[in-house]
């Protein structure tokens, strides 16, 4: 049989290091001697699982596990006459999420480990919801520490009564349950004599029975995303990938997505030499009959059995970082060979794994799972999770540090994502321009309270406006009356309070004005957001810059004094975070600077990057 991956989850102490040490073991001796069962558990019989650690067993499996650096998890690879295993192993605290899953992605099987004597845990639940999500196909549930429950059937099958119901209401596969010892062998590769009432398999014999459809990827419809490729000068010499479904065979028609080009195969090249055909998961090179255009990222298809394409998209995210998941922030996606900007729209709502209730939610915290909506800024190809992981699985990344955040499935690609497309217009924002008679872009202003921005934007804007060029100011306060006003200010709010202003800026931007923005912008990774919507040329970002001492004895709206006595909430530079910008096209001191100054200094620099060059 093939080799069966499966990952061990549940809580910390419920035994799976213990249970998967156990395994190794027992599989090595049978190795040794097919004809005898293992006898390692005989140096321990008449000892509880509350009284040995299993320190033997521990240090074996440690010799033998290794680190898959390709997935960032614990491997320990054995097997027995019957079958190879490759077992994951996960940690059970809530801080190692994001080693389950990724152990899990790649798994058939899982086994849930839990402690007679506790039941059902929130992490089991959590781990179990996780497994419903990305699809693992078998689960065995195995009821460990039984001698300490006196191996009573009635405590086993009320857990299993339980975790048989909540894996139902997840859509998860009901389980094989099997009582166990994993200390002292029992139930694991030997039936149990303390048991007798158990009447099914070890885990062990279960193990080597589980039936991997190893036809699946290649029934599925063709999928190539293109990973990299190959030129010299204009000439593409194949595109480079690894089938993540069905099979490809020259001659084949293809077409290209998202672009929607259609073409045939020509040549298919593996490392053994061409090939008449190819099937998932080989990794290939393809040549094709047909000069289209075709770049990293693409996903092949057959012409008759196409992807979807989307821009916006209900999905479902589980987060794996300390600094919380806000509405309105922008992140890096990266879905198979394609990596794109992704916004996150209104959060549906967030999982209560405990009760699987629906709750209304602005964010998300480390570890918990949600539904939300997502825009990307351009259109993917893509099957819903549920049809190909590899196609439908993305991970949000920070556009910073590179830091992988979330994990996340696509679960259908939204109505308005294929209805409202881009209108082309004639008159465009060069024509505009022209009409203006200068270029356009933004000035966008961001400090703390009290720096002096506003004072700064309508020197500026005067100044600007004298000499015959067409403006608008967007100060924090005023859209506040209208555009934003229904937020506040917490941290989910800001990020949307800016994204707005950001969208507004892009749009009076294309009209040909030359836009001044005053705000506090405290995120750095909105400010990013908004230079990203416009050419490099036509964002400037300045720092106003005053110390917090100046700006609170400056206090013009007495907001500090408001936030000193806890009558203002999420204040910046009092109860919540500035982030200064790390490389300001200008920075100005306004500590040190008269108003006037500063407004002087800000035109010449304008002047002398050509923001105000005539057309």
């Amino acid at each position: 049989m093939s080799p069966l991956r499966f990952i061990t989850c549940g809580s910390a102490g419920d035994g799976k290091s213990l249970l998967l040490g156990r395994l190794r073991s027992d599989a090595r001796q049978m190795q040794d001697d097919p004809h005898s069962a293992p006898q390692a558990a005989a140096r321990t019989v008449g000892a509880r699982s509350d009284q040995l650690d299993g320190t033997r067993l521990l240090d074996a499996l440690a010799a033998e596990r290794e680190q898959d650096l390709t997935i960032d998890v614990d491997c320990v690879h054995f097997a027995t006459a019957r079958r190879q295993f490759i077992a994951v192993d996960t940690p059970g605290d809530e801080q190692c999420t994001r080693k389950l899953i990724t152990g899990a992605s790649s798994a058939e099987m899982a086994i849930v480990v839990i402690d007679a004597r506790q039941g059902m845990q929130p992490q089991t639940r959590r781990h179990s919801l996780l497994l419903s999500l990305i699809g693992v196909q078998h689960v065995a549930l195995a009821v460990n520490k039984m001698d300490l429950v006196d191996c009573s059937p009635q405590v086993f099958n009320d857990i299993v009564a339980d975790y048989g119901a909540f894996a139902l209401s997840i859509g998860l596969p009901q389980p094989v349950a099997i009582p166990l010892c994993a200390l002292q062998g029992d139930n694991v590769s030997r039936p149990s004599g303390r048991m007798p009432w158990y009447d099914g398999p070890t885990l062990l014999d279960h193990l080597a029975t589980i039936e991997v459809d190893e036809e699946a990827t290649r029934r599925a419809p063709l999928r190539f995303p293109v990973q990299a490729v190959n030129r010299s000068g204009a000439d593409v010499h194949g595109m480079v990938g690894t089938l993540v479904g069905g099979e490809l065979h020259v001659g084949q028609r293809l077409c290209v997505l998202p672009s929607g080009q259609t073409t045939s195969v020509a040549r298919i090249v593996s490392a053994d030499g061409d090939l008449q055909r190819a099937v998932a998961p080989q990794s290939i090179t393809v040549t094709l009959n047909d000069d289209v255009d075709v770049s990293p990222g693409d996903l092949l298809c057959a012409a008759d059995a196409p992807a979807d394409v989307g821009q916006q998209f209900e999905v479902t995210l589980v987060w794996m970082a300390a600094e919380p998941l806000l509405r309105g922030r922008s992140y890096l996606m990266k879905i198979g060979a394609r990596t794109v900007t992704a916004t996150v729209l209104p959060l549906r709502y967030k999982i209560n794994v405990q009760t699987l209730e629906h709750v209304p939610a602005e964010t998300l915290q480390l570890n918990e799972i949600g539904v939300a909506e997502l825009e990307l800024d351009r259109p993917i190809a893509f099957d819903p999770y549920e049809r190909n992981r590899d196609t439908g699985g993305f991970l949000l990344i920070d556009r910073v540090t590179q830091q992988t955040l979330g994990v996340g499935m696509i679960r259908f690609a939204l109505r308005r994502s294929a209805n409202v497309q881009w209108q082309p217009v004639v008159v465009d924002k060069r024509a505009r321009q022209r009409l203006s008679g200068h270029r356009s872009g933004v000035i966008w202003l961001t400090g703390l309270s009290g720096a002096g921005k506003s004072t700064l934007a309508n020197l500026l804007e005067q100044r600007l406006h004298a000499a015959g060029m067409r403006t608008y100011l967007l100060d924090g306060d005023n859209v506040r009356h209208g555009l934003n006003k229904d937020l506040g200010f917490d941290a989910a709010d800001r990020v949307e309070n800016v994204r707005r202003v950001a969208e507004v800026a892009n749009l009076m931007v294309d009209a040909g004005v030359i836009v001044i923005t005053a705000f506090i912008s405290p995120f750095r990774a909105e400010r990013r957001m908004a230079r990203a919507l416009l050419q490099p040329a036509e964002f400037i970002e300045v720092f106003v810059d005053a110390p917090l001492e100046v700006t609170e004895a400056r206090d013009p709206k007495g907001l500090y004094r408001k936030a000193r006595r806890g009558e203002l909430r999420n204040f910046t530079g009092i109860d919540s975070p500035y982030e200064a910008p790390e490389q300001p096209e200008l920075r100005l001191d306004t500590s040190r600077t008269t108003p006037a100054q500063a407004a002087a200094q800000l035109h010449e620099h304008l002047l002398a990057c050509g923001m105000l060059t005539a057309l």
